[in-house]
């Protein structure tokens, strides 16, 4: 990962359906479970542990759907449409992307790079 936390990152398989909203259109993406920075990755985990991010964080792909939202988070503007279909996804896989999101910025381990607490106000306009 090209972030400074010493700590390792979650990889995870992005199933073809989420492809479009992983950053490079990756089929394995990584999260650090510390500032939340979403990048492509080599090689990904069979079953990823987000709980290392949060005991709250969706699994599956509720889980991986919303890493990737995360990801998008950096740009609202170019990642526009994208967010609202991820966020969709997030929805149709089982969890609530707004809590889930509000959940991990609870966390004390997380120290978000993106500012989420601005974005998601944001988001929520997005969702309705």
């Amino acid at each position: 990962m090209n972030c400074s936390c010493d700590v390792d990152p979650i990889t995870f398989v992005v199933s073809p359906s989420l492809r479009a909203y992983a950053p490079e259109e990756t089929d394995t993406a990584a999260i650090c479970p510390h500032c939340l920075r979403v990048e492509p990755a080599s090689s990904g985990a069979g079953d990823p542990d987000f709980s290392r991010v949060s005991a709250s964080f969706p699994s599956g792909d509720a889980g991986v759907a919303l890493a990737l939202a995360i990801g998008l988070c950096e740009s609202l503007a170019t990642n526009r449409t994208k967010l609202e279909g991820v966020l969709e996804a997030v929805e149709r896989h089982g969890a609530d992307p707004l809590l889930a999101i509000d959940r991990v910025l609870a966390e004390p381990s997380v120290e978000p790079e993106v500012d989420l607490e601005r974005r998601r106000h944001q988001l929520e306009q997005l969702l309705y």
